[in-house]
């Protein structure tokens, strides 16, 4: 499709009337077509299909950006403007990105590549995109107001540079940056190596995707954007679990996970099943003899991290973030623990006063899960998703790794719930229960000595019951 047409095509902008008296028709049809994607799904790997080989990631929940070759320039147009993203069936939030998705598409090179990227900005305000990692031309590096003035609404900049090492990075604006990226701005960049790389080993299976987060009230479709540390949707490239696709990989598959952290706050990334090491950060490969052995890898404000590991065990096994409370979708922070209280006459009377009132669960929060409450429209359970033996009991940030071992090399489907074979799953005791006899406790006499010099005072000893409280708010998570 000629690149002009694909453009009027695809501008929402006055039938592209703004767009081209912004810029001249002669120029418009010297831009590279836009390509635009609005499903969530998982797309497969984009093949070069010119320019040096490489092997191509697999964006989690999203896709790569195709370009074109002109005069040995890879060219490539990027265009910021609002979306539309469903953050799990059941729930569409309205953020900023690129291309119809937040976060935008990959963007893949290889190590000397000159690049050149086209921005036209749909946004209601100004915006920059900054190379987060990457050697650039100080004028190339994207600091609205630094190095380059703002790109207006309607206006296209260019930006041109060597991708000059190979690593995993990223991109997002710099121009009212706490809006912009609050609202879903970012995207994942790789630069893949151009010959064999001493510290980047060839991969069977790479999978890039991004941490952000969002406050969107339940009911509502818009994040707020004057939060700071009060999230309530913690996101895997703007998806939330069960909306997080799973990595599916074939048993004894040598496999990279490149995640990058745009959120407020650390996240440890635990993977269940193996041992990780990290290999590269958003500064480059690690050398060989500063890795160790991991499962679970802590990833800072604005930091990447790159893991690796042999898939040589089958199932299907969780990868999260280990902060619990990341791993649940929207809720109100300020509830206090009604665990252990019977709440539901004082909950019949408030729901009268307040329709849309929802407790805490007397027994825990799963039972809020499995609760038929009245949600309020475009809201998610907080703890949801179904496994083969019954709820997950989880959300956000949270997926699987499904090892197998009659997955086809290439093949990224999804191969259903793992099999467990006869005699390796744990199974309800069915005995008698007083059979199973009284626990050994070690005798008196055995720790008298261990605690005979620090007698507290006899008034201390009067045994204090423990009221725990959930905390109000999550301030500094």
């Amino acid at each position: 499709m000629n690149s002009r047409r694909n453009f009027f095509k695809f501008a929402g902008i006055a039938g592209g009337a703004l767009a081209a008296s912004a810029v001249s028709k002669v120029a418009l049809a010297a831009l590279p077509e836009i390509t635009t994607q609005t499903s969530p799904d998982t797309m497969l790997p984009l093949v070069p299909g010119n320019g040096r080989p490489y092997n191509p990631v697999v964006t989690l929940n999203g896709w790569t950006l195709p370009w074109r070759m002109k005069n040995g320039v890879k060219e490539f147009h990027l265009v910021a403007e609002p979306v539309v993203r469903e953050m799990a069936p059941g729930m569409k939030a309205h953020l900023w990105g690129y291309n119809g998705q937040s976060p935008g598409p990959t963007i893949e090179v290889v190590e000397g590549d000159r690049v050149r990227i086209f921005v036209t900005n749909r946004l209601p305000e100004h915006t920059s995109v900054h190379w987060h990692g990457q050697r650039v031309p100080n004028g190339m590096d994207g600091v609205s107001g630094l190095t380059q003035p703002a790109i207006q609404p309607g206006k296209t900049f260019v930006y041109e540079f060597v991708a000059r090492r190979p690593g995993t990075f990223m991109y997002h604006p710099h121009a009212d940056e706490m809006t912009q990226m609050a609202m879903g701005m970012m995207g994942s960049w790789i630069t893949h190596p151009k010959n064999k790389h001493p510290l980047i080993a060839d991969v069977d299976r790479d999978f890039v995707f991004l941490l952000n987060a969002y406050d969107v009230e339940p009911g509502a479709s818009r994040p707020n954007i004057m939060t700071m540390t009060e999230f309530n949707l913690w996101s895997w490239n703007s998806r939330v679990f069960p909306g997080i696709d799973t990595l599916n990989v074939r048993k004894n598959d040598r496999v990279r996970i490149r995640v990058g952290n745009l959120t407020m706050t650390n996240h440890p990334i635990h993977l269940h099943g193996h041992e990780f090491t990290v290999t590269g950060t958003d500064g480059g490969a690690i050398p060989k003899t500063a890795r160790w052995p991991e499962v679970t890898t802590d990833i800072g404000v604005g930091q990447m991290r790159q893991i690796e590991f042999i898939a040589d065990e089958e199932g299907d096994w969780a990868l999260h973030c280990h902060k619990s409370h990341h791993t649940m979708n929207a809720m109100g922070h300020s509830v206090p623990s009604m665990i252990g209280v019977d709440h539901k006459d004082v909950a019949d009377k408030i729901s009268r006063l307040i329709p849309a009132y929802m407790t805490m669960g007397d027994k825990g929060m799963a039972d809020m899960g499995m609760m038929e409450m009245p949600l309020p429209e475009n809201t998610l359970p907080m703890m949801t998703g179904e496994g083969p033996f019954g709820g997950v009991e989880m959300g956000g940030m949270f997926s699987v790794l499904k090892v197998r071992k009659d997955q086809k090399p290439g093949d990224y489907k999804d191969p259903g719930w793992y099999v467990h074979p006869k005699g390796t799953a744990a199974y309800e005791y069915q005995g008698d229960a007083a059979g199973l006899g009284e626990p050994v406790r070690p005798a008196a006499a055995d720790h008298a000595g261990m605690h005979h010099h620090h007698h507290a005072p006899a008034s201390a000893e009067k045994e204090i019951e423990v009221q725990v409280v959930k905390p109000k708010g999550h301030a500094g998570h």
